[in-house]
């Protein structure tokens, strides 16, 4: 399949909006998929170094 123009590359034969839908969902999923396990490691070391802070200030 060979396109012309940005425009039918953008339409791409009238299923452009499912294909760049499809395309969003896929990128939303790998983006989230990198993403989330750092943030959630973020969220544990920082809870685990106030506990640790707050075990030393109990002592």
């Amino acid at each position: 399949m060979s396109f012309s123009s940005l425009n039918d590359v953008i339409h791409m034969g009238g299923h452009g909006l499912y294909v760049w839908l499809s395309y969003g969902a896929g990128v939303a999923i790998l983006s989230y998929n990198l993403v989330a396990p750092k943030m959630k490691q973020n969220a544990l070391m920082k809870r685990l170094s106030q506990q640790l802070k707050r075990e030393k200030l109990a002592k």
